[in-house]
This record gives C-alpha cells, sequence and structure tokens, in this order.
C-alpha cells in the first residue's frame, strides 16, 4: 500500500496547528506533534525540514484558511465595521490563529515569518481599502495601510488583551460576546467614516 503523503501531512499541520497555539514555536515539541498526530516524528522533518519550518507552514496554512473564510473586496471594504466583525466571528471560532499570530509576535520580533504568502495577501487588502477611499466610501485621513493595521489590530486585541477589555470597559466585557463584537463593529466604523 502506497503511502498517502498529502493526508500524512495534513496530520501533521493539524497536531502542529494545536501545539504551536498553545506552547509556541519555542515550547512547542516535535514529539507531542507526531504523538498528537499518529505518526512516527522523523515524517515532520522529512515533509518539513524543522520545527521551525513546520511553524512557518502552520502559519501559511492558517493564513489560507482565514484569506478564504474571510475575503475583504472593493465593494466590503466601503464597510470595514462589518469586516472586523467578520473577522471576531472567525477569531472566536478559530481561536488557535490569533494565538498562533501572538506568538510569532513574541518569538520573532525582529522578522515576519511565511512573508512571501501574507504579502500579497495583505496588498489585496490594502487595494481593496484604498479603492474604497478613493470613492469616498472610507475616510482618507490615514494610509489604506495603516487604516487596515488599525483594524487588525483593534479585532485581534479583543482575544490577545481580553484583561484590558475587563477593566477599560467592563460593563462590555461581561455582557460576552456579541456586546464586544457590537462594541468592535461600531468602532471601526466610526473611525472609518
Amino acid at each position: 500500500m502506497a503511502w498517502d503523503t498529502a493526508r500524512t501531512k495534513q496530520l501533521l499541520l493539524d497536531a502542529a496547528v494545536e501545539e504551536f497555539a498553545e506552547f509556541g514555536p519555542e515550547g512547542a515539541r516535535v514529539a507531542r506533534v507526531a504523538t498528537r498526530a499518529g505518526i512516527n516524528k522523523e515524517r515532520i522533518y522529512q515533509y518539513f525540514g524543522s520545527k521551525e519550518k513546520l511553524f512557518v507552514a502552520v502559519l501559511e496554512s492558517e493564513l489560507q484558511k482565514i484569506a478564504a473564510a474571510v475575503p475583504l473586496t472593493a465593494e466590503q471594504a466601503r464597510d470595514l465595521g462589518d469586516y472586523a466583525g467578520r473577522v471576531f466571528d472567525y477569531h472566536r471560532e478559530h481561536p488557535h490563529f490569533v494565538r498562533l499570530l501572538a506568538w510569532e509576535g513574541l518569538q520573532y520580533q525582529d522578522r515576519v515569518v511565511a512573508e512571501s504568502e501574507r504579502t500579497g495577501h495583505y496588498d489585496e487588502k490594502i487595494a481593496a481599502v484604498a479603492q474604497a477611499q478613493k470613492s469616498g466610501a472610507l475616510s482618507d485621513e490615514v494610509t489604506a495601510g495603516q487604516l487596515m493595521h488599525a483594524v487588525i489590530a483593534l479585532t485581534a486585541s479583543w482575544f490577545t488583551l481580553p484583561q484590558l477589555t475587563c477593566m477599560l470597559m467592563p460593563a462590555v466585557a461581561t455582557a460576552g460576546p456579541e456586546a464586544q463584537r457590537e462594541s468592535l463593529v461600531a468602532l471601526v466604523r466610526r473611525l472609518t467614516a
């Protein structure tokens, strides 16, 4: 029987997502990834080369998933509040993704991993925002890149800084995820008007 390489890689990636989200690139262990996947750890080195390259593969895979699940066309960019709400929903359903990004920031402060994959992804988003700014649907007081950064940062902060939410907005924090989403959407709409 032939070895199913694609299936094996996917099992390893799925297991690595959980491992890296929980422990970060430094604390993750190849042996635990292999155990979670039910695959010999030598396959990780055979398919990915190193633990760091496995982390890069995980980020690339997860970035493709969010890009497909939460697109931003020029028409959708006209309402960045709605986009922020959709990204918020994605993070609620896939909490590991924002944790992976936080770990990347902590571990690789001086460089971007999976840069080639992301550059095109973010260039498309910036172009969509720029087009919405040009049409007058969004404020052009800041660049499209600054605006996109602000929306991404504001959205991720609900998941990476929950203590701050509790201290600054206790009523919203205790009201639950729907109230938090509404607060985010309203804020982004106000900032981009």
